[in-house]
């Protein structure tokens, strides 16, 4: 579906990415671009992956903050800068800020990734950390902005962010003269927005896709109304994409030059980006991989060549633990049971050696003896599996059945 509008006047121009892009110059890096045997089989068209899980702070944001900060007055970068942010922003505002002499302060919620805070600080921001979701985070510091003069840099509202984020589209072109379909994720719009005008600029026939998470999907109500509509309590385990209402600046240019906006499902998220380690060898964050769970998820729908982006990599290992055991589940190659068996010597055995027999994994099992709802002599096991797809879970419940056990969840 297209959601195109009457063309208005662009707060974002070619020049000015062309401009942003000598700016970055010795700043961010050109990120490499792969290609992917696998996802090009399934698209049937030739698939490349923009890597700016790669870039230095782990996310494009570098670029949009560095051209930000860099356009500032003299006077207001000795005021200094502030952000608010859970991750990616913080760090390139972080790195930004240090490479160019300003001192930031970032905001970040309490419970934001322990490496997060430490690499943030590590750029050279002084961290404060206030409220528990971004949105009380977010007032923080815009209230110390308005207190100090600290200028506020915004994540994706600004026309000098995105065209920063724009440069991305640039090196498309670039590295993929031939390319036909760009897919990138959505959050605010920023990098969506500036991919779009550098693009399009120079290849109006390209097409756009942008993905966003199913649980934060603001652009598509938003696009179908004619303005930004805020999602009532956004969820999705893509926070990279994770934005309730969309940027007021990116917007525009996002419904005048963006063909297309898709949505995909925690479960497609998981498998891609499962798939992105597996298969490309690369760590990319949920967000990141969004472009590549729309790719999977209807692979006919693209004409290539396809380039996908992926944003960033910069994912929490608690959180990337839970992600690919989701990935492995959704693709039926990990299996929970919960079964009864008589609390007696050898009986874990024996179920063993059922699961042996179906060459089932095991790789975790738990006993509970004490539930008010066993018989005396009953013992409820829980078994973690290691399977190898949808039809060889089938095979184990069935085996499980057959040999007299009651599977119970």
């Amino acid at each position: 579906m297209s959601y195109r509008t009457a063309a208005p006047v662009a707060p974002v121009t070619l020049d000015d990415v062309r401009g942003a892009q000598k700016m970055l110059s010795g700043v961010a890096r050109v990120t490499a671009m792969e290609g992917s045997r696998h996802l090009s089989q399934l698209v049937g068209a030739p698939v490349h992956l923009k890597c700016e899980n790669l870039q230095r702070t782990g996310s494009f944001k570098l670029r949009g903050a560095y051209v930000r900060i860099a356009g500032l007055l003299p006077e207001q970068r000795a005021a200094g800068v502030v952000a608010a942010s859970a991750g990616n922003h913080a760090q390139g505002v972080a790195l930004a800020s240090s490479l160019l002499g300003v001192h930031a302060t970032v905001f970040m919620p309490k419970g934001a990734p322990l490496p997060k805070i430490s690499a943030t600080r590590d750029y050279g921001a002084e961290v404060r950390l206030h409220g528990q979701v971004v949105d009380e985070t977010l007032a923080a510091a815009q209230e110390y902005a308005e207190r100090t003069g600290a200028v506020f840099i915004h994540p994706f509202d600004h026309p000098d962010v995105i065209a920063g984020q724009g440069t991305v589209g640039l090196e498309i072109l670039e590295q993929c003269p031939e390319v036909r379909t760009v897919v990138v994720g959505i959050g605010g719009g920023g990098l969506a927005a500036g991919i779009a005008v550098a693009v399009k600029a120079l290849r109006p026939d390209v097409r756009i896709v942008g993905v966003q998470a199913e649980g934060a999907a603001a652009y598509p109500p938003s696009l179908a109304s004619g303005r930004p509509v805020a999602v009532e309590h956004p969820s999705t385990m893509a926070d990279g994409i994770k934005v309730g209402r969309p940027g007021d600046v990116p917007f525009g240019i996002v419904g005048d030059l963006v063909d297309e906006v898709r949505t995909v499902t925690e479960d497609e998220l998981s498998t891609a980006l499962l798939l992105c380690l597996e298969r490309a060898k690369l760590v990319v964050e949920p967000a990141g991989a969004s472009p590549v769970a729309a790719l999977l998820s209807e692979p006919g729908a693209f004409a290539g060549p396809v380039v996908a982006v992926l944003s960033g990599g910069n994912v929490d290992p608690v959180l990337m633990q839970g992600v690919l055991r989701h990935g492995m589940a959704a693709q039926g190659r990990y299996l929970a049971v919960r079964l009864r068996l008589t609390d007696r010597p050898g009986a874990l055995a024996t179920l063993l050696g059922v699961l042996s027999v179906v060459d089932a994994n095991v790789l975790d099992v738990s006993h509970v003896r004490t539930d008010p709802r066993l018989g005396l002599t009953e013992a409820e096991v829980e078994l973690h599996l290691e399977t190898k797809g949808p039809e060889h879970c089938v095979e184990v419940g069935r085996a499980l059945r057959e040999a007299g056990y009651p599977v119970i969840g």
